[in-house]
């Protein structure tokens, strides 16, 4: 068994559209970001990665690839995905923590574990996905932008 951490965070950007762990939040300003801003997504990528070995988010998919230009996350770590057992691993869970003063991420949750479980090839309940503030302290409690952290455990498959 292995473990493996992720963090991640992003600026909000106007005429950007939301999107967290591949859903979408309607009327919400956007993350800055190459790819779709996906801060959620990004930081189990790099927590999966982690657990491997594998480098990061950015030696696999860099900014300077104008081909990821506003590509889904999601899409992305499905590619992850396919690394993680071609290097001879299985992903036995995914826990993250949203890190936001806003939107609110609750009634999001269940949409964002049932996208994230299905790009990890994992059951529902092997996803999970939490919010907290930071009580309006630094950037992020200023509403700045969004911060991720997660945790991955993998197991030689």
């Amino acid at each position: 068994m292995r473990v493996g951490s992720g963090y991640d965070v992003h600026p909000f950007a106007e005429g950007r559209e939301l999107v967290l762990g591949g859903v979408a939040f309607e009327g919400e300003t956007g993350l800055a970001g190459h790819s779709d801003g996906d801060v959620l997504t990004h930081a189990v990528i790099d927590a999966v990665l982690g657990a491997a070995a594998l480098g990061d988010i950015g030696s696999h998919f860099p900014s300077s690839d104008e081909r990821l230009l506003g590509a889904d996350s999601i899409d992305l770590l499905k590619q992850v995905t396919k690394l993680i057992a071609a290097a001879g691993y299985a992903i036995v869970n995914v826990d993250a923590t949203v890190i936001a003063e806003a939107p609110k991420i609750a009634p999001h949750v269940a949409e964002m574990r049932k996208r994230l479980s299905l790009a990890l090839g994992l059951a529902v309940d092997c996803v999970s996905v939490k919010a907290t503030t930071t009580d309006r302290l630094g950037a992020i409690g200023r509403g700045e932008g969004i911060a991720v952290q997660a945790i991955a455990l993998v197991r030689e498959a």
